[in-house]
């Protein structure tokens, strides 16, 4: 890209003690915030039941404040604001999830690499077990798989129901690819 002179891997700019070390460890209680530019890594690791606001719609300034208040780490490709936060910003190169996934899981090797489903993909809410007393499925279940599915989770916050399904297997060869690779 450019005569930036850049590699193509991840970096912590601004290494500050106690704040690179935290987030080095990967705290079970890791929180991101993911800018525009990486919208699907947000989503992803949400699958990996990680706490991550997806920055839409938001400037830097807001970006930076949200990071600061919530101690959110601030994933991004853009250098200026990776720049601008300092410590809490990690700038990725790669231009797909999976090797944003890949710069992630070598940055941090206690990343984990398992989905979760614990999190709302969409809008970042806690999910929770679909109420099985009814016989009608919730909305966006279909019968057959309310039927014959075990576990279906909904969130709380936007309504959406998650199931084991055929996009949960390219959800996991995905991040195979990524973690292997």
């Amino acid at each position: 890209m450019g005569g930036s002179g850049l590699s193509s891997r991840l970096y912590i700019l601004y290494r500050a003690p106690g704040i690179a070390h935290a987030v080095h460890t990967m705290a079970e209680e890791t929180r991101w915030i993911a800018d525009e530019m990486v919208g699907k890594l947000a989503r992803y690791l949400r699958f990996l039941g990680y706490d991550v606001v997806y920055a839409h719609g938001m400037r830097d300034g807001q970006i930076l404040e949200l990071s600061r208040n919530e101690k959110r780490v601030i994933l991004t490709r853009d250098e200026l604001l990776a720049t601008r936060a300092r410590s809490l910003g990690i700038l990725l190169r790669s231009l797909d999830v999976e090797g944003q996934l890949r710069e992630l899981g070598r940055a941090f090797p206690s990343l984990r690499k398992e989905v979760q489903f614990t999190r709302c993909s969409l809008c970042n809410g806690r999910l929770v077990p679909a109420d099985r007393s009814t016989p009608a499925p919730p909305k966006g279940v279909p019968l057959d798989v309310w039927t014959t599915t075990r576990e279906v989770s909904v969130c709380p916050l936007c309504g959406h129901a998650f199931w084991e399904g055929t996009h949960t297997e390219e959800i996991r060869q995905a991040l195979l690819r990524a973690f292997q690779g």
